[in-house]
């Protein structure tokens, strides 16, 4: 198994490269995602400007489940906070993360709730 620091890296790498096709305008804002070791945000971003439209995370919600059930209900409440500034679709940003998990119960969250992407 690889070292912590050898797999931020990787992550990075990985983050990069989606960024370079992922961009958030007006009418498609990007949705990232930032996952750490204990909590998950999301963010919903127009790049053009530079503004957040609207953003979750575990810490506000203060749910003690587990981590895939706190991922869930981040999504859903990213997408309702999303729909509600009138955003209706969005491009996925997985921060370099692997779709998988934490990351993937977030999106289908999201996508359940309303938003397209």
């Amino acid at each position: 198994m690889g070292s912590r620091k050898f797999d931020t890296r990787k992550r990075w790498v990985r983050h990069r490269r989606v960024r370079k096709n992922v961009r958030g305008i007006a009418d498609r804002p990007r949705l990232a995602v930032f996952r750490s070791s204990n909590h998950i945000y999301a963010q919903v971003i127009n790049d053009d400007q530079g503004h957040t439209l609207a953003a979750a995370g575990s810490m506000e919600l203060k749910l003690d489940d587990a981590k895939t059930d706190v991922a869930k209900a981040v999504g859903t409440a990213v997408a309702k906070k999303a729909l509600a500034a009138g955003v209706t679709k969005v491009v996925f940003d997985r921060g370099g993360y692997k779709y998988h998990g934490r990351v993937k119960a977030l999106a289908d969250a999201a996508r359940s709730e309303g938003l397209s992407f």
